[in-house]
C-alpha cells in the first residue's frame, strides 16, 4: 500500500482531501493494533495487516479493511473508486453508521470484560496437546500448512508437557520442528538468524524480514530442547542465533534492535541470493560446486519469480543433502567437506558484506528486548558462556538507564537518545521475565529488586480487579475502551508471561500475594 497507493499522486489527493491521515507503528502502539483489529475481525469475520480503519474524530470506529489495491480487481475495492463511496456514505448514512458504531462498542465492552471462572482443570494443557498431534506435519515439521511460522512458545510447551507428562510424541514434534526450520531456507546459512515465517510448508521459501522477538524465542526453544536431549545441534544453533544478534543487531550500549526488512535494491531477498556462477566464481569451480551439492544450488536457481512462477537464476540457500551422501559423492572425507562448507560461509559473508544491506530498524524496543535478556541469560548458564550472560546484563542495564523514569516506569521506545511512549503490559512482563532469567544466572540481587519494582508497578496501574491485565495503564485512558488480551500470537501474550512472572516471584521471594495474583489471572 505504501508503494502502490500512499506515494501515488491521485490516492494521496483524494485521502488528504477527504481524511486526517494517520500511520500508526503497530510495534510501538500495540493496543491500538490490538482494539482495531478486534474491530476489523468483527466487521469482517478476518483480520491482518496492513489494518485499514475509518473512524470518526470520536475515534468511533465505523469501517474496517486490510489491504486495499489502487484500483478495484478480482472483487476487491480499489481506494481510487471506495474513498469517493465512503466520503458520500459519510455524508448521507450517518443514521447507519451511528449504529454501527454502537454495535461494534458494544462487542468492544462484551470482548473485554472479564468473569472469574472456576479452579482451572489439567485437561487444558492435555487438550492443547490433542490439539497439536491432530494439526502436526510429520513431513516437515510445524503446525498446519503454508504460510508456516516457528511459534517457538508452543515448541516450548510441548518440551515441558514431554518432560511433565512423559509423553515421547510432543519432544518428537518439537525435534522434527527444530531440524527442519534449521535446515530450511527460513534459516540463514551463511549470516544465522531465522527470518520471520516460511511462505511454504517445506520450510524453504522464507519472508527474507528478520525479527528480534523470533532469535530470542527461537533461541530458547533450542537451548531447551539442548538441555533435554544434550545433542549439540541444538546448542550450535542457539550459538548461531546469538552470534548473529551481537553482530548486527545490537546498539554499542547494550540495547537490541528491532528488525531487518526482506527487501534490498527493490527486491524481497535480493541480499540472501546467490547465482551459481557467482558462488563458482568466488569458491572456484571443486569447492563451489561442493557447496551447491550441499545447499540445493543450481545453474536455473530455485528461486522463483512470485508473478510468472518462472525460475530466477537465483538460489535460497538449504541444506539439500547429508555431510555422508555429498562426501561419498566427490570422494573426498567428511573433515575435508566440513573445511570447505566453513572457509566458503566466510568467503561469502565477506562478499555478501559488499552488497546493500537490509534496511535496519535501530529503534530499541523495551518488550522485544525483555524477551532479548531473557534468552540471553539462559544461554549463558545452559552453555556456561559468560559472553551471552554479560550481553544480557548490559542489555538490562541499557533499559534501566534509557527506558526507565525516575518512578519506576518503562517507556516503550528508544531511538538516537530520545525515549518515548508509555510501557504497555508486554513491556512490563518481557522485562521482568529477562530480569527474573538474569537473577537466576548471576544471583545478583539488583535484578530481582528490578523486577520487583515493575511487577509492583504493573499491580498498580495495570491490572483488571476481575483478574488479568489491561494492555495499557489506568493513566492511558484515551482510547474508546481499556482492552485486554491473553492470545499468544507471534510471540506469548503479556498476561502470559505475567502468570509465569507472578508464579516464579511468589516461589523466589516466598511471598504468597504473588501467586494469589497469578491465580486469579488464569481464572
Amino acid at each position: 500500500m505504501e508503494h502502490e497507493s500512499f506515494k501515488d499522486f491521485e490516492v494521496a489527493k483524494l485521502m488528504n482531501d477527504s481524511f486526517i491521515n494517520i500511520k500508526v507503528d503497530r510495534e510501538e502502539m500495540p493496543e491500538i493494533d490490538h482494539l482495531y483489529m478486534t474491530v476489523c475481525q468483527a466487521m469482517t469475520g478476518r483480520g491482518g495487516w496492513p489494518l485499514t480503519i475509518l473512524m470518526t474524530p470520536k475515534m468511533d470506529p465505523f469501517f474496517a479493511g486490510t489491504y486495499f489495491p489502487r484500483d478495484s480487481s478480482n472483487g476487491m475495492p480499489g481506494l481510487i473508486q471506495l474513498i469517493p463511496s465512503l466520503v458520500n456514505a459519510w455524508s448521507t448514512r450517518k443514521v447507519e453508521i451511528n449504529k454501527t458504531i454502537d454495535s461494534i462498542y458494544k462487542y468492544l465492552i462484551e470482548t473485554n470484560t472479564s468473569i472469574q471462572g472456576d479452579e482451572w482443570d489439567e485437561t487444558v494443557i492435555h487438550d492443547s496437546y490433542d490439539r497439536y498431534k491432530i494439526i502436526f506435519d510429520s513431513d516437515f515439521g510445524g503446525f498446519g500448512d503454508s504460510p508456516k511460522f516457528p511459534s517457538p512458545h508452543n515448541l516450548i510447551f510441548l518440551m515441558r508437557y514431554s518432560h511433565l507428562y512423559g509423553k515421547m510424541y510432543a519432544l518428537k514434534m518439537v525435534e522434527k520442528t527444530l531440524k527442519q526450520i534449521r535446515l530450511g531456507g527460513i534459516f540463514d546459512h551463511i549470516g544465522f538468524g531465522f527470518h520471520r515465517y516460511s511462505t511454504d510448508k517445506k520450510w524453504f521459501l522464507p519472508h527474507f524480514e528478520k525479527m528480534l522477538y523470533d532469535q530470542a524465542m527461537l533461541s530458547i526453544a533450542f537451548l531447551e530442547a539442548y538441555q533435554i536431549t544434550r545433542k549439540k545441534t541444538y546448542a550450535k544453533t542457539a550459538k548461531k542465533i546469538f552470534d548473529y544478534v551481537l553482530r548486527d543487531m545490537t546498539d554499542e550500549n547494550g540495547g537490541f534492535f528491532t528488525a531487518e526488512d526482506a527487501d534490498s535494491d527493490g527486491e524481497e531477498g535480493a541480499f540472501y541470493l546467490w547465482r551459481m556462477d557467482e558462488i563458482t566464481n568466488l569458491l572456484g569451480k571443486k569447492n563451489g560446486n561442493i557447496f551447491a551439492s550441499v545447499y540445493g544450488l543450481t545453474n536455473d536457481g530455485n528461486f522463483k519469480d512470485e508473478a510468472t512462477g518462472m525460475k530466477t537464476g537465483k538460489n535460497i540457500l538449504y541444506i539439500n543433502s547429508n555431510r555422508k551422501k555429498v562426501a561419498k559423492k566427490f570422494g573426498i572425507r567428511l573433515s575435508f567437506l566440513d573445511k570447505v562448507i566453513k572457509d566458503s560461509s566466510k568467503i561469502l559473508f565477506n562478499e555478501r558484506k559488499r552488497r546493500n544491506h537490509p534496511l535496519k530498524d535501530d529503534k530499541i524496543l523495551t518488550d522485544w528486548n525483555g524477551l532479548m535478556i531473557a534468552a540471553l541469560s539462559i544461554g549463558g548458564s545452559i552453555l556456561n558462556d559468560k559472553a551471552y550472560t554479560n550481553a544480557a546484563k548490559k542489555g538490562a542495564d541499557f533499559v534501566h538507564q534509557n527506558l526507565q523514569t525516575s518512578s519506576g516506569k518503562l517507556k516503550k521506545t528508544y531511538r538516537n537518545g530520545l525515549s518515548g511512549l508509555d510501557g504497555c503490559i508486554d513491556d512490563y512482563s518481557f522485562m521482568i521475565w529477562g530480569l527474573l532469567n538474569l537473577y537466576e544466572n548471576s544471583f545478583d540481587v539488583k535484578y530481582l529488586e528490578r523486577a520487583i519494582v515493575l511487577m509492583s508497578i504493573m499491580r498498580k496501574d495495570f491490572i483488571d480487579e476481575s483478574g488479568g491485565f489491561f494492555i495499557s495503564s489506568r493513566e492511558q485512558n484515551n482510547l474508546i475502551i481499556r482492552s485486554k488480551s491473553s492470545y499468544d500470537g507471534a510471540i506469548p501474550s503479556g498476561n502470559s508471561v505475567a502468570i509465569m512472572n507472578l508464579y516464579r516471584l511468589g516461589r523466589i521471594t516466598g511471598n504468597r500475594k504473588w501467586s494469589n495474583i497469578a491465580t486469579k489471572s488464569l481464572k
